[in-house]
């Protein structure tokens, strides 16, 4: 089977509740016709039989040991018990779950930390859900970092939306579109920029990576005429990291950075706020797209969806996105 000669992935269990548990599945079902690689899921598995039965899909589940799983694989879904039990109804996120959430994660991170996988694939998880059973972190990129530190060496995440036709990069993310112009600084888009720059060479083994940076105001500022922004913050920003020799072009206007024509002229893409990085992506890659975290000692991948409570148990969540990300993920941990 392709793929067996690559170290294994690690799956997380993501919210019981969500559409994690049934696109895990549907993932090994279409292992073969995918060309998946290798990967273990950490849950229970308890649960995870129940969601198969659910769907009276034929799913043999076998409880595993890091170093079974390229051997289980083929034949059944391995997963890495949790020293917890899940008892989660799709649909119905509940707090009681979030013990089993979180030890999944960290089992996750301390396993391919420790050389026994290639990458982390991280299942969707609900934060609001974490939030009341008291986790501290804004969310799961934070969480990943703060167990990545090391002593006081810590780490500054970038999130990647990767396609094969796209690649972004929100500099700022989840914060309110009023926040943005004071949170945009100089020294955080040279920061991205560096990081960008340095995953796309070492890991995507893009010799000279080449860099575009949006404006924030419409038409990148028109030179002042629609705000200062773009010539106080991103222009100096710019001049540094070409000062580095760092390939890099813009303030471009939003506008017009995304057909395929432009496109062409990049390798990745830097946007000033959450929604101008994902509307381009989740409009030509909406169900392909990949959520890759930059700047981590090690490869995390996730879908590039939540936890879809609304549809969770249904079978009709596409495990297309899920699918991408092991793929991702073993091509970037298994160079």
């Amino acid at each position: 089977m392709s793929g067996l000669n690559q170290r294994p992935l690690l799956l997380t269990q993501g919210d019981p509740a969500g559409i994690g548990p049934e696109l895990t599945l549907r993932a090994w079902l279409e292992r073969d016709q995918a060309a998946l690689p290798p990967f273990a899921v950490i849950g229970d598995p308890d649960h995870l039989t129940r969601v198969a039965g659910s769907f009276r899909w034929t799913v043999p589940i076998a409880p595993v040991e890091p170093q079974q799983i390229r051997s289980a694989f083929p034949n059944t879904l391995p997963v890495i018990p949790l020293s917890v039990s899940v008892a989660a109804e799709p649909g119905r996120p509940d707090a009681a779950n979030a013990p089993s959430v979180i030890e999944s994660i960290e089992t996750a991170v301390r396993l391919v930390r420790a050389g026994s996988a290639a990458a982390v694939v991280t299942n969707p998880i609900a934060k609001h859900v974490l939030y009341e059973a008291d986790f501290r972190h804004p969310g799961h990129t934070e969480f990943l970092a703060a167990l990545a530190a090391e002593g006081e060496k810590a780490y500054h995440p970038v999130m990647m939306l990767w396609s094969e036709q796209l690649a972004v990069i929100p500099v700022t993310v989840h914060i309110p579109l009023s926040d943005v112009p004071t949170a945009l600084t100089t020294d955080l888009i040279v920061l991205t920029g560096r990081i960008v720059a340095r995953e796309l060479r070492e890991r995507f083994g893009i010799a000279n990576p080449r860099l575009a940076i949006a404006g924030l105001n419409p038409h990148a500022g028109e030179n002042g005429a629609m705000g200062t922004e773009d010539n106080t913050v991103i222009v100096p920003a710019i001049d540094i990291l070409r000062a580095e020799g760092i390939d890099v072009a813009g303030p471009l206007p939003a506008d017009t950075m995304f057909h395929a024509h432009a496109r062409s002229r990049y390798d990745a893409a830097l946007a000033m706020y959450h929604d101008q990085a994902l509307i381009p992506i989740k409009t030509i890659a909406f169900d392909e797209a990949v959520n890759v975290t930059l700047g981590l000692p090690f490869v995390r991948t996730s879908p590039d969806h939540g936890t879809a409570f609304d549809i969770a148990g249904k079978g009709i969540a596409r495990p297309d996105s899920l699918m991408a990300a092991l793929k991702l993920a073993a091509r970037l941990g298994n160079p």
